[in-house]
């Protein structure tokens, strides 16, 4: 491997990390995202990190300025979160369309080993990490697309509704019931029937 394959994958596996914590609030809107701190944090040179941070800003998550640098994205208002989750059930679903004649059992393992553990970040009543796996959950099925531009329009998208993801799962008073929610929509993609696989996704999203 050479050295710039090396940077590309150290770059990958820090876009992971700081998409998580962006996503789950760890991170908060607005943050200042500063290479030499994140250098620190991961323990490498600026080149992942600036790496990391251009694919970032490429999904929507981060705005770069060139006086303030980069700062994590804001959330929409409430009045344009209505419209904009429209549009992201419209992604998942195409989607869906995309990848549902070529699913394999890796497939439904991968999505099964991430409700597993949002369930028990359920029992645990940890809502940043359930937030983290809801939308790793639903990422995991726009990118088994292997489209990046839809998983790019996708991450955009919700990167402007992800306090909605956090706000809503607060509502619930027994938070297993987030987990039990998306359990229809792994019955509806093993079922072979592609119509009930989107309205499953349309209910579950609207």
């Amino acid at each position: 491997m050479n050295e710039s394959q090396l940077v590309r994958g150290l770059g990958e596996q820090i876009v992971e990390r700081l998409r998580e914590d962006i996503f789950s609030g760890r991170i908060a809107e607005g943050q200042r995202l500063r290479e030499i701190d994140l250098a620190k944090r991961f323990d490498v040179s600026r080149g992942p990190i600036r790496e990391a941070i251009q694919q970032l800003a490429w999904e929507g998550i981060v705005n770069t300025d060139r006086n303030k640098g980069a700062l994590v994205a804001t959330s929409a208002p409430d009045e344009i979160t209505e419209l904009i989750i429209p549009l992201r059930c419209t992604t998942e679903k195409y989607a869906i369309r995309l990848f549902f004649d070529t699913l394999t059992e890796a497939d439904f393992l991968l999505w099964e080993n991430i409700l597993d553990k949002m369930k028990q970040a359920c029992e645990a009543k940890d809502f940043a990490l359930i937030s983290e796996h809801d939308i790793a959950f639903h990422r995991a099925l726009v990118k088994r697309s292997h489209s990046p531009d839809l998983l790019a329009i996708w991450s955009s998208i919700v990167s402007r509704v992800r306090r909605h993801f956090r706000e809503s799962h607060l509502n619930y008073k027994n938070p297993i019931q987030i987990y039990e929610e998306h359990l229809p929509i792994i019955d509806a993609l093993k079922s072979k029937s592609m119509a009930q696989a989107l309205q499953v996704i349309e209910d579950h999203i609207e």
